[in-house]
C-alpha cells in the first residue's frame, strides 16, 4: 500500500512538472468519434470562447478518409452553412486536441470573395470590408504590373476564401494534409502545438489577426509561400522536420521563430519583414536560405545555430543584424548584402566561428565594414577568427577594416582604464556619487572583501544590483587590478601612440590616408623652406623672391594641401582630428623657430646665396634613405655640391624636393644644407623634419605591407 501511495505522488508530481505539450496529449486520447448529429449540434448551438462564439469541436476524431466519403461531404456543407451564415458576430472554429484523419481542406469553409473588379458582399462587416480592402489593393497592383508585363489586357479574377471567425487548432492532429491555401483570416488563429503529419499548405494565405504556431511540428513541408502576416505571429518553438517554405511571404509586424528548429532546408526567400525578425536560439540543421530579402527593422540571430551554409545573397537590412553568441559553422553569405546605413551593420558579440571549419562571405571592401562589436573584452578570439577568415579569402581590406575595430575598441578600453573609476578601488564616498544606493555600495564592498571583480558582469550577481543601475553606471565604471603611477604612464604612453597610429593611418589599412598626411607634411615643409630662404630682409638690402616665384609656390602649396585634404576626408573616420593631428605636428615647433629667425634677424656672410646645394654631378630619381640633410665638411664635395640657382624660374621645386628627399627618402635630385655659414635654427628644421620622415617612411611600408598581399616579404627581404 505504501509503494502505491509513493508511485502515485511520483506520478503527480511529473504531471506538475510536465510541459504544456504533455498536457495536450493526455487530453487528446480522450477523443470521441464526430458523427453527423453530433455536428449538427454543434453547430446550431455554438459555445463563448473568450467572449466569441465559437463552433466547439473539441477532442473529437474527425474522419475525412476517402473512404467515408458521405461524412466528408457533409462536414463540409455542415460548417459552411454554419460559417457564413450573415450576422455580425461570426462564427470561430474551435478543432483543438481533436485527431483529423484524412485531408483537410480548410479553405472550402471560407466564403469565397473576389479580390479585385467587384464589390464587397455586404454579409461582411464594415471592419471586415476594410482589412479585405488592404488585401485588394495589392492583388490590383500585382494584377496591373504583371499585365505590363506580359503584355495582356486582360486578368483572371482572383478569388479567395474568407474564414470571418477565430479558427483554433491547439494540440490539433492533421494525419493528412491541412489545406488554407489562399485563405483570408479576419480573426486570430491559433495553432499552438498542432502536429501536421503531411504537408500543410498555407500558400497565399492572409491573417488579419494574431497568428500563433507555436510549438506547432510540421512533419512533412510546412507552406507559407506569399502569404501575409498583418499583425505579430508567433513561430517560437516550432518544429519543422522537413523543407520550410516562407518564400515571398510579408510580415507587416514582428516575426517571432524563436527557439524554432528547422531539420530540413529552410527557405525565406523573396520575403519582406517589416518588423522584428526573431530567430533567437533557432537550429537551422539544413541550408537556410533568406536570399533578395528586406528587413526594414532588427534581425535578431542571438544564439541560433547554422549548421549548414546560411545565405542572405542580395538582402537589404536596414536595422541591426544581432549575431550575438550564435554558431556558425558552415558558410554564412552575405554577398551583394546592403547595409542602409550607420544604424545597419552585424554585431557578432561572443560569436563562435573558427575560421578553419567554416567561414563567411561578402563583398570585398564592404563585409568588413559591416561587422561590429561593442566592446573587446570577449570578442579578441572573434575579431581575430573573422580577420583570418578574410585573409584566407585574400579579402585583405575586410581584414584590416576588421584589424582598424579591434584597436578602435583596444584605444578606448584602454582610455577607460586610464579615466575610468576602478570598482575594486574605489571608495564608498565615490559610488555613492557614481549612481549606487548605499545597500547597493555595502554589498560591493562586503564582495570585493572576498575577491576583487575580473569584469563588470559580475556586478550583476549581486542581489542588490538591478540592471537600471548597472546600465547606468557601466560606462563609467571598469574592474581590474590596480595601476601603478609608472603602469597608468605607460597606459597613457600606449593610448597615445595607438591613437595617433588610428588617425594617421587607420592603424596601418589605408596607403591614401598616409599619403594625404605625407602631402600635407611636404607642402608645408616646402612652403617654411622656400620662405626662410628666399624671403631673408628688407633691409639694407632686399633679398625678396619675385612675385611670379611667390605666385608658384603658394598655389602648388593650395595644390598640395588640396589633395591631401581630399584624400584624409575620404578616407579617415574623424578627418577633423586627423587633420588636427598633422598640424599639430607640423607647424607648431617651425612657427616658433621661424619666428626666432626673423626676431633675431640674419647677419652672416653668404648673404646672397641659397642655403641649400644640390649634387650637380647626376639627375635621377633616387633612394636616399642613408642620406642626411647637411653636406659633409669634407672639402671634396664642395666641388660636386654646388648651391641652388635662384635665377631660376623652376627653383621653387627645389624646395618641394628637399622636403621630399627629408620625408620620404626619395627624390630627383640630392638637395642638402650646406655645411658653413648656416643659421643653427635652419639646421635644426631640416633635422626636425628628417626626424619626422624617419617615422613617416616607416608608417608608410608597414602600412603598404599591410594592404598589398606579397609586398611585406619583398620589404622584409631587402
Amino acid at each position: 500500500m505504501r509503494l502505491i501511495k509513493q508511485v502515485a505522488i511520483a506520478l503527480l508530481i511529473l504531471l506538475l512538472i510536465f510541459p504544456q505539450p504533455v498536457w495536450g496529449a493526455l487530453a487528446q486520447l480522450d477523443r470521441t468519434v464526430l458523427t453527423l448529429e453530433l455536428l449538427n449540434a454543434r453547430v446550431k448551438t455554438p459555445k463563448l470562447s473568450g467572449g466569441i462564439p465559437t463552433i466547439d469541436l473539441q477532442h473529437f476524431i474527425i474522419d475525412l478518409r476517402p473512404e467515408n466519403t458521405g461524412f466528408r461531404a457533409n462536414f463540409e456543407q455542415v460548417l459552411q452553412a454554419g460559417l457564413q451564415r450573415a450576422g455580425s458576430s461570426p462564427l470561430g472554429l474551435d478543432l483543438s486536441y481533436s485527431l483529423i484523419q484524412g485531408d483537410f481542406v480548410g479553405n472550402n469553409l471560407g466564403l469565397k470573395s473576389p479580390l479585385y473588379g467587384q464589390a464587397l458582399a455586404p454579409i461582411f462587416t464594415p471592419i471586415e470590408q476594410t482589412q479585405l480592402q488592404r488585401d485588394r489593393r495589392r492583388y490590383a497592383q500585382l494584377s496591373q504590373l504583371s499585365m505590363s508585363l506580359l503584355g495582356s489586357k486582360t486578368a483572371t479574377p482572383a478569388q479567395i476564401s474568407v474564414f470571418r471567425g477565430g479558427l483554433k487548432l491547439v494540440q490539433t492532429r492533421f494525419s493528412g494534409e491541412a489545406n488554407f491555401t489562399n485563405t483570408f483570416f479576419l480573426q486570430p488563429v491559433d495553432a499552438s502545438g498542432a502536429i501536421f503529419t503531411q504537408n500543410a499548405n498555407w500558400t497565399e494565405t492572409r491573417f488579419s489577426r494574431n497568428v500563433s504556431f507555436a510549438g506547432a511540428s510540421f512533419r512533412k513541408q510546412g507552406i507559407f509561400r506569399g502569404s501575409i502576416f498583418f499583425t505579430p505571429a508567433g513561430f517560437n518553438q516550432a518544429q519543422f522536420l522537413e523543407t520550410a517554405i516562407f518564400s515571398g511571404a510579408t510580415f507587416e509586424d514582428t516575426g517571432n521563430f524563436n527557439q524554432a528548429s528547422f531539420n530540413g532546408q529552410a527557405r525565406f526567400n523573396r520575403m519582406q519583414w517589416r518588423g522584428n525578425a526573431d530567430f533567437s536560439q533557432v537550429n537551422f540543421a539544413n541550408r537556410a536560405l533568406f536570399t533578395q530579402n528586406r528587413f526594414y527593422k532588427s534581425l535578431f540571430l542571438t544564439d541560433a545555430t547554422f549548421n549548414q551554409a546560411v545565405t542572405f545573397r542580395e538582402t537589404q537590412f536596414d536595422q541591426a543584424v544581432n549575431l550575438r553568441g550564435a554558431s556558425i559553422l558552415n558558410q554564412a553569405d552575405f554577398s551583394d548584402a546592403a547595409f542602409a546605413n550607420s544604424s545597419a551593420y552585424l554585431n557578432v558579440s561572443d560569436l563562435i566561428f573558427d575560421a578553419e571549419s567554416a567561414k563567411i562571405i561578402g563583398n570585398p571592401g564592404q563585409i568588413g565594414s559591416a561587422i561590429q562589436v561593442p566592446i573587446l573584452q570577449g570578442n579578441e578570439n572573434v575579431l581575430r577568427n573573422l580577420i583570418q577568415n578574410f585573409r584566407q579569402l585574400q579579402q585583405i581590406g575586410d581584414a584590416n577594416q576588421l584589424d582598424y575595430t579591434t584597436q578602435k575598441l583596444r584605444r578606448d578600453e584602454l582610455l577607460r582604464r586610464l579615466s575610468g573609476i576602478n570598482i575594486n578601488t574605489a571608495s564608498s564616498e565615490t559610488l555613492l556619487k557614481l549612481g549606487f544606493s548605499p545597500i547597493q555600495v555595502e554589498a560591493i564592498t562586503q564582495y570585493r572583501q572576498e575577491q576583487p571583480f575580473r569584469n563588470l558582469g559580475e556586478v550583476l550577481s549581486l542581489d542588490q544590483i538591478d540592471l537600471n543601475t548597472y546600465i547606468k553606471v557601466r560606462d563609467r565604471l571598469v574592474a581590474t587590478s590596480p595601476i601603478s603611477y609608472t603602469e597608468s604612464l605607460l597606459l597613457a604612453w600606449q593610448w597615445l601612440t595607438l591613437g595617433l597610429l588610428l588617425l594617421l593611418s587607420r592603424y596601418g589599412t589605408s596607403f591614401w590616408l598616409v599619403f594625404g598626411v605625407g602631402t600635407i607634411a611636404i607642402a608645408h615643409f616646402g612652403l617654411i623652406f622656400w620662405l626662410i630662404d628666399r624671403w631673408r630682409r628688407l633691409h639694407p638690402q632686399k633679398i625678396l623672391p619675385t612675385v611670379y616665384e611667390t605666385s608658384c609656390v603658394l598655389s602648388s602649396f593650395c595644390l598640395l594641401v588640396l589633395f591631401g585634404l581630399i584624400a584624409i576626408f575620404r578616407t579617415s573616420t574623424q578627418p577633423f582630428l586627423t587633420l588636427g593631428c598633422v598640424e599639430a605636428i607640423v607647424l607648431p615647433l617651425p612657427l616658433v623657430l621661424v619666428a626666432r629667425l626673423y626676431q633675431k634677424g640674419r647677419y652672416h656672410d653668404l648673404m646672397n646665396s641659397s642655403y641649400f646645394v644640390e649634387d650637380g654631378s647626376m639627375r635621377q630619381l633616387r633612394l636616399l634613405i642613408g642620406r642626411l640633410p647637411v653636406m659633409p665638411r669634407f672639402p671634396l664635395f664642395r666641388e660636386r655640391y654646388m648651391p641652388v640657382l635662384w635665377e631660376n624660374r623652376w627653383n621653387w621645386l627645389n624646395y618641394y624636393d628637399f622636403s621630399l628627399n627629408n620625408l620620404l627618402k626619395l627624390g630627383f635630385n640630392d638637395i642638402r644644407l650646406r655645411d658653413e655659414h648656416l643659421p643653427g635654427i635652419v639646421t635644426t628644421l631640416a633635422w626636425y623634419q628628417w626626424v619626422i620622415g624617419l617615422l613617416y617612411l616607416t608608417l608608410l611600408l608597414w602600412t603598404l605591407s599591410r594592404t598589398i598581399p606579397g609586398l611585406n616579404l619583398l620589404i622584409y627581404l631587402k
